[in-house]
């Protein structure tokens, strides 16, 4: 049947955003026979400042989801090196039945049109440069009802009319200032941890680095004889040729309102090996940075209709920096939560299973975060980082314990001892 002007305008859910928060939600959604409208201001492709690392909690998520991760695109790794403190230590992903043993890297220009068009594929309705202003309000309720949009021209610029968008529950994927969320006076939470990460493409012989690396001490010249700068790096190889470079600094570090982050990057890669090709001459691009909102810092995660996904909700890992694992994760837990939603007919009924979303987040990652809250406040203290990094690093159980930790990658039931007490720590922590 052919849908009219208005038909298109009206769904059984909207989506606003399609990353891979936005792109997941509408994929699970989808698939189960739900008409979703998945609104996005850009068009594909398009970038996202990102590390572009995948670690294996979000590989499960891409595996569920249909994807061969064997596949091209795709560029598997093994697990973490860390270095700093004058060490260097290579940790496998552990192996687990939770998740599997391996990680990924892709970039977000690839992944993020790669998962839109997949939601696309399974009956997703998506609808590209599509700029959503607000929420839509029933005048008696108060509730969202769905949300006015602009088109959006070549050149990202607002143009027409403004347009119209009809569903009877909307999720708000639509990043870390969130629009949809502040029109409703959500606004981000203060005492959580925020962070800004600097990334920059470069062509490298290390392009096919079978590790994700990361780099717990910055030096602008030789180690213990230089500055130590602020924040903590990584180098991703993506396997064509290029590597994703880049560094994050917490907001409780000292430097994190001062600092020129571009500069910052330039004087730790002008101190690497030559050649690594970390040089101005191979670089791809630009260099560009972005804020990452942690642990929760913007609740309630439902409300009046809307529920919060990924960025827009703040559920970014405050121990290592991830967010496209939980945006995923929040994506599936969303869309099996509306699916319960819209099984019972409007009104308490449905009201009660929607409420519950929000709920099974703070089940899910409450606690965790709480820990990774007290964590990055204590690792923005460069003193104790310069302990930990010296005594830390060479202990290999204890790092192999810190990995499970930062990476949130333990079994919950028949996990070994380092499990149990991951597991039992975010029990036990607040969800506040």
């Amino acid at each position: 049947m052919t849908r009219t002007s208005a038909d298109e305008r009206q769904a059984d859910v909207i989506v606003v955003g399609a990353g891979p928060a936005g792109a997941g939600t509408a994929y699970h959604l989808a698939q189960a026979g739900v008409d979703v409208l998945l609104l996005e201001k850009a068009s594909f492709p398009r970038d996202k400042i990102c590390g572009d690392g995948l670690t294996p909690r979000a590989v499960k998520q891409l595996v569920g989801m249909g994807f061969d991760l064997d596949g091209p695109g795709w560029k598997k790794n093994n697990g973490l090196r860390i270095v700093g403190a004058g060490h260097q230590l290579e940790l496998p992903w552990p192996e687990l039945a939770s998740f599997p043993p391996y990680g990924a890297v892709r970039t977000r220009m690839d992944l993020d049109e790669t998962l839109a068009r997949h939601a696309e594929k399974a009956g997703a309705r998506l609808t590209e440069r599509t700029a959503v202003t607000g929420p839509l309000l029933d005048e008696r309720t108060g509730r969202v009802i769905g949300v006015t949009a602009k088109p959006v021209d070549d050149r990202g610029r607002r143009v027409g009319d403004e347009i119209t968008y009809r569903a009877p529950i909307v999720v708000a994927c639509d990043g870390v200032s969130s629009r949809m969320a502040t029109s409703l006076g959500m606004e981000r939470r203060e005492n959580r941890p925020m962070a800004v990460a600097v990334r920059a493409y470069y062509e490298t012989p290390r392009h096919d680095d079978p590790w994700m690396e990361s780099w717990l001490e910055l030096w602008d010249g030789t180690p213990g004889q230089s500055n130590l700068l602020p924040g903590y790096g990584w180098i991703f190889g993506i396997g064509d040729g290029t590597a994703n470079v880049g560094l994050g600094i917490l907001n409780s570090s000292a430097a994190f309102q001062s600092v020129d982050y571009k500069d910052l990057l330039t004087r730790w890669l002008e101190n690497t090996p030559e050649e690594w090709g970390f040089r101005d001459e191979n670089l791809v691009g630009k260099i560009a940075s972005a804020a990452l909102p942690m642990g929760f810092n913007r609740k309630p995660h439902y409300t009046r209709g809307m529920l919060l996904v990924g960025d827009s909700g703040g559920m970014v890992n405050p121990f290592n920096g991830e967010g496209i694992d939980y945006a995923l994760e929040a994506g599936h837990i969303a869309a099996d939560t509306i699916l319960q939603a819209l099984s019972r007919p409007e009104g308490p009924a449905r009201e009660r299973v929607l409420e519950g979303y929000a709920a099974a987040l703070d089940a899910a990652y409450g606690g965790y975060f709480t820990l990774g809250r007290v964590f990055a406040r204590m690792i923005g203290n460069p003193t104790f980082m310069k302990q930990a990094t010296k005594y830390g690093l060479p202990r290999h159980t204890l790092m192999r314990f810190m990995l499970k930790l930062m990476a949130n990658l333990t079994d919950p039931r028949d996990g070994d001892v380092s499990d149990r007490i991951i597991n039992g720590l975010a029990k036990l922590a607040p969800t506040a």
